[in-house]
């Protein structure tokens, strides 16, 4: 990819070119988004030798995505998407990003990458430019046929990276692009991927291991305030130092909280606190439904458990901070964005509370199964009620049918509930942004009236409560509702 023309290295002439070039298109962009593309070209000057940036498509926690054209070897002018990262992301979640894109991008909807500019600590990811229509904006027209393809290629990217051992973290409809007019589609931002243990991406295996410190489970641990330890020399000595008495600032934090004392003993003239049994799988002990900590629980093992992800897309074992998390994370996500295309609401789980997630998902999918699931994959989960678990159809079909536009997405009132492992109230998480309103409601054509009954069954397998029971991309792919595909 070159520029037949001279360099535009003169900012002057850089600004003169976009303003012409906005005029010609008509396109209006605010002072903002010209100062941000102004400090773009100041950062990475050799941007301006390749491309003409017109405009800023996109924005998020770690990057910024712009539009620019380029003019090739032959004459013709082509499309890119720039992605700008932040100045303070870490290199090897940078390195790793574009490994993901490298690998496993370009092929079954997954987006590639063209090419990557670094100026110092500024790095700019080039990729094919994808014209596409927001999600909340074809809602309410997609037809169910529609549904079914979009839901279809979606299952094929995940496949696709599930197979290079990458576990993307963030599936979310603003991160699938869709071009209506042309049927294709393209997954993008790697920018929180993970590996799984077999992962064939390095660069994901070295990022597991650079934050595997100990840790309470207090939230994610965020990647870009790492530091690389230092490497140590031949002559560097090592002191063995006796850990001191001083509790950890995280579990005074805990220890806050509880309204007595804690001790594994009481006085004989007190009064003797009622003990419940524990449950198996060791997920309690003595103290167990009582209002104190025992040492066997203060003594247990710091865990890590990552909830990277955007708020209304985390699996059950994300929200219950299951430090064995997979590829079923991402079909879960899945299983959400399909639950809003057949009830036209976006986005239904509104709750950037993990508990009241938590909570929402019970409403839909049951208490008690909720709280088995969960005892599955290690997590003691406790409801203040129980909740029944609803029909998928009747509650999709109630839901598409709905008239008033001025609904909530997901009107819910979660009960109370609690889990075994005591959290402090959880942070916003990298990619944790949920600015989607509420759609209009589709009205009831393009094959509305007549959602075969695979539809809720791939659903249904899709929210399975069970990462280990929950259907894969490879077998969803050849579930009833696609044949013919």
């Amino acid at each position: 990819m070159e520029e037949t023309g001279p360099a535009r290295n003169d900012s002057q002439s850089i600004d003169g070119h976009v303003k012409a070039d906005r005029k010609k298109r008509g396109r209006k962009v605010s002072r903002d988004v010209e100062m941000d593309i102004d400090y773009l070209h100041k950062a990475v000057p050799q941007l301006s030798k390749v491309f003409r940036i017109t405009d800023k498509i996109g924005e998020g926690t770690f990057s910024s995505v712009y539009l620019g054209e380029a003019q090739l070897m032959d004459g013709k002018r082509e499309k890119f998407a720039l992605k700008h990262l932040i100045p303070t992301s870490h290199p090897v979640r940078i390195a790793a990003e574009l490994q993901c894109l490298t690998v496993a991008g370009g092929r079954e909807n997954v987006m590639g990458v063209t090419y990557c500019f670094r100026k110092d600590d500024h790095v700019v990811i080039v990729m094919p430019y994808m014209k596409h229509q927001p999600f909340v904006d074809i809602l309410g027209s997609l037809s169910f046929e529609e549904v079914r393809l979009y839901i279809y290629h979606l299952l094929k990217a995940l496949r696709h990276i599930h197979q290079f051992g990458i576990i993307h973290r963030d599936i979310k409809p603003t991160n699938f692009l869709y071009n209506r007019q042309e049927k294709t589609f393209a997954l993008v931002d790697f920018g929180l991927a993970q590996g799984t243990v077999d992962t064939q991406i390095e660069l994901l295996k070295e990022l597991s291991g650079l934050c595997r410190t100990p840790r309470a489970v207090f939230g994610e641990r965020n990647l870009n305030s790492c530091t690389p330890a230092p490497a140590k020399s031949a002559d560097t000595k090592i002191e063995l130092v006796k850990p001191s008495k001083t509790e950890d600032p995280a579990t005074r934090a805990f220890v806050s909280v509880i309204r007595h004392p804690l001790s594994t003993r009481t006085p004989a003239s007190s009064q003797k606190q009622p003990r419940t049994p524990a449950v198996n799988l060791g997920l309690t002990c003595n103290c167990y439904m009582t209002d104190r900590v025992c040492n066997v629980c203060m003594s247990r093992k710091q865990q890590v458990a990552p909830r990277a992800g955007t708020p209304g897309f985390r699996a059950p074992e994300v929200l219950t901070k299951c430090p064995n998390q997979g590829t079923a994370i991402d079909i879960w996500s899945a299983g959400v964005i399909l639950l809003s295309l057949l009830t036209g609401r976006y986005p239904f789980f509104k709750a950037n509370d993990d508990l009241i997630a938590l909570a929402q998902i019970m409403t839909i999918r049951g208490s008690r199964e909720t709280t088995q699931a969960a005892k599955e994959f290690g997590k003691a989960v406790m409801c203040s009620c129980e909740l029944p678990r609803q029909d998928l159809r009747t509650l999709c079909e109630t839901l598409r049918g709905r008239s008033s536009p001025d609904d909530e997405a997901m009107p819910l009132h979660p009960p109370n509930i609690d889990i075994a492992n005591p959290q402090e109230p959880p942070t916003e998480e990298p990619g944790g942004r949920n600015a989607e309103e509420n759609v209009p409601e589709p009205q009831d054509e393009g094959g509305w009236d007549q959602v075969p009954e695979e539809a809720y069954d791939l659903l249904d397998r899709l929210l399975d409560l069970n990462p280990a029971t929950r259907i894969t991309a490879q077998q969803a792919l050849h579930h009833p509702l696609f044949t013919g595909f």
